[in-house]
């Protein structure tokens, strides 16, 4: 690998512990069945630093949605710990709500709710959260216009192209202002030049809001295009092989995948996934 990289995680965890959002040691997740206990994540020690953008890579089965998941709330941990700004997010099988309300998820999937306008689905997160119906369809129309939705607040989803259903996605997820974003492959359903176009609009967003993002993808350049860093998971159990830091300015074009150093990071980084053959 060339200087982009830091061949373990754990002096990068160490790195970023002071300005950390997020910290997360030790995590491990495995699943039982009647005849078999498989260990999906082992041992993941990371530290996310404030505003920072971390995508996952790794081969299908490596156990990123499972890490992003946990992350999420969604899914206890077997063993290890998540902090969420000095809160543990996991007591046991038991999540802390507070920690919770910190995070926003955006799934590959839009998961809107046909019925519901553009609107009203970017405002949902905060009528259930009780905020008045004034104020939430403002913060809403504030979010539809950052995610270059402006002008189609009352369209219903079924309107959408899938790029627009995304962007409306990301809005409803940011409309409670998390402290961090997590993405599972949000772009991956869509065709190439939507994909490149919403990486870029990412890029613009999450620069505006001043976000912390980890982002799950199988797109070596998406990563690398994105990313501050990106964490290389291993084969099952998935453990962190590598973290190689992204060094080029911000914001980025689509320009920047034409140059050769952008290139040979993607490839070196290509290059290191496919030892597992």
């Amino acid at each position: 690998m060339n200087d982009h990289t830091l061949t373990r995680s754990n002096a990068a965890a160490e790195k970023h512990d002071e300005d950390a959002r997020l910290v997360i040691k030790g995590l491990g997740r495995e699943f039982r069945t009647k005849s078999a206990v498989t260990q999906a994540v082992s041992d993941i020690d990371l530290s996310i630093s404030r505003g920072e953008f971390i995508t996952l890579v790794g081969r299908s089965g490596c156990g990123k949605t499972t890490l992003l998941r946990m992350l999420g709330g969604l899914l206890s941990p077997t063993s290890g710990s998540i902090v969420v700004d000095d809160r543990q997010l996991w007591n046991g099988d038991r999540v802390d709500s507070s920690a919770l309300a910190k995070l926003g998820f955006v799934f590959q999937e839009s998961n809107l709710f046909p019925w519901f306008s553009v609107l009203d689905n970017i405002a949902l997160p905060l009528k259930l959260r009780g905020v008045g119906k004034s104020a939430r369809r403002a913060r809403a129309t504030e979010l539809a216009e950052l995610v270059g939705l402006g002008g189609f607040e009352q369209s219903y989803p079924r309107e959408l192209s899938g790029g627009m259903r995304q962007r409306a996605a990301i809005a409803r997820a940011l409309s409670t202002e998390p402290d961090l974003l997590l993405m599972d492959e949000p772009f991956g359903a869509l065709d190439a030049l939507t994909r490149e176009k919403m990486n870029i609009e990412l890029q613009r967003i999450v620069l505006a809001t001043k976000s912390t993002v980890v982002f799950v993808t199988h797109d070596i350049p998406e990563a690398v295009f994105l990313a501050d860093r990106v964490v290389h998971m291993t084969p099952r159990p998935g453990r962190i092989e590598q973290i190689v830091p992204i060094n080029f300015s911000k914001p980025r074009d689509v320009e920047l995948q034409t140059e050769t150093e952008f290139n040979e990071v993607v490839r070196d980084l290509r290059r290191e996934l496919e030892k597992g053959d």
